[in-house]
């Protein structure tokens, strides 16, 4: 589709390897992952024929993305973030990419190898289905959480997620999880104004999930299985002290209707 002039749109590279093949794409996210994200392309490769493989690159200098690595594991292609900016501009880019390639639907993933992709087909099936917002949740039946840090449950129970869902009018077990779906209609909706530059960081995945169900947009949860390393350290880019600071500050942002566009 051809992309409205007015999107916000960051700048970026592409390397493209396979032409599209498949109706819906899948996103992976990621900045530096090392082994971690060679592990996770090992085990999507078999899954390109449900969804194209997207990379989309915050800007690693690791050396882990390569050509060959990128070609064995089936990724259709390698988008790389240059500007400023965090998962929310990496997020707006990969949306703009695969809209215009004409993908129907997005998965979206994160790349540190906690996720395990084998959910993908239900993702899938519920865009299948018309469903605009896919949720991955570890707590319904059929979802497991493994190794998960107690202070991230605690949070995500008794904040994270009933905040979000008493914003949104629509009860979410697991906001914190990165792993979802957005359909066409979502990503292009006037009343969502997906591609503006506000969305730099975290404030995109918590808006998306509130503003849907705000304006009536269909939504799922499907259970997945995340696994944090067992005594090591959690993979994550956020800092501790400062970095949680800003991501509760967006988080009640996103819940006050601050991102809202204006009418």
């Amino acid at each position: 589709m051809k992309l409205q002039d007015s999107w916000q749109i960051p700048a970026y590279e592409v390397k493209e390897f396979r032409p599209k093949t498949t109706k819906y794409a899948v996103c992976v996210f990621l900045i530096n992952e090392g082994d971690k994200i060679k592990k996770q392309l090992a085990r999507m490769a078999a899954q390109a024929d449900l969804a194209d493989i997207i990379i989309a690159d915050g800007g690693s200098t690791d050396g882990s993305l390569s050509e060959d690595v990128l070609k064995s594991a089936n990724v259709k292609a390698l988008l790389t973030k240059k500007e400023p900016g965090k998962l929310g501009t990496q997020m707006r880019m990969a949306f703009a990419y695969c809209l215009e390639q004409g993908y129907e639907g997005v998965v979206v993933v994160d790349g540190n190898n906690k996720d395990d992709t084998s959910a993908l087909p239900l993702f899938i099936q519920a865009l299948d289905q018309g469903i605009d917002h896919i949720q991955g949740s570890r707590f319904i039946p059929g979802g497991k959480a493994i190794n998960t840090p107690i202070e991230r449950l605690v949070g995500l129970h008794l904040l994270h997620a009933p905040l979000v869902s008493l914003s949104a009018g629509r009860r979410y077990t697991d906001t914190t999880n990165g792993f979802r779906a957005y359909s066409k209609k979502l990503l292009t909706h006037d009343k969502m104004a997906v591609f503006r530059k506000v969305f730099k960081g975290y404030e995109l995945h918590y808006y998306l999930a509130i503003r849907s169900a705000n304006i009536g947009l269909k939504g799922k949860e499907v259970p997945v299985t995340r696994e944090y390393p067992k005594n090591s350290p959690t993979p994550t880019k956020i800092s501790p002290i400062k970095g949680n600071l800003g991501v509760l500050k967006v988080l009640f942002k996103a819940a006050l209707h601050r991102y809202d566009p204006k009418s």
